[in-house]
């Protein structure tokens, strides 16, 4: 248990920003997961802005560090990858 008032402190800060972590990456799950619900719908132009809206939001997960970089530039090349397939596929 914390025993200096700056560790006191320090704690109560830690939970104040883990709730503010948490929150933002749920909302960054949530957006990826709409963007994985509009693949799977087969809805080319769908996905395509369901992921334009997603970028900004992972991206701001990088600057806020809750995810690292090259985990989110994974996830974006894959979605994107994703969502250009598909767009082949209908074509065909």
């Amino acid at each position: 248990m914390a025993n200096t008032a700056q560790s006191k402190k320090r704690a109560r800060q830690s939970v104040a920003r883990q709730d503010v972590n948490k929150a933002r990456r749920s909302r960054i799950r949530t957006f990826v997961r709409k963007v994985e619900e509009a693949l799977a719908s087969g809805d080319q132009a769908a996905a395509a802005a369901a992921l334009k809206a997603a970028q900004p939001e992972v991206m701001r997960g990088v600057s806020k560090g809750i995810l690292h970089k090259n985990t989110v530039a994974r996830k974006i090349s894959r979605l994107n990858h994703r969502v250009k397939t598909l767009g082949a596929a209908a074509a065909v």
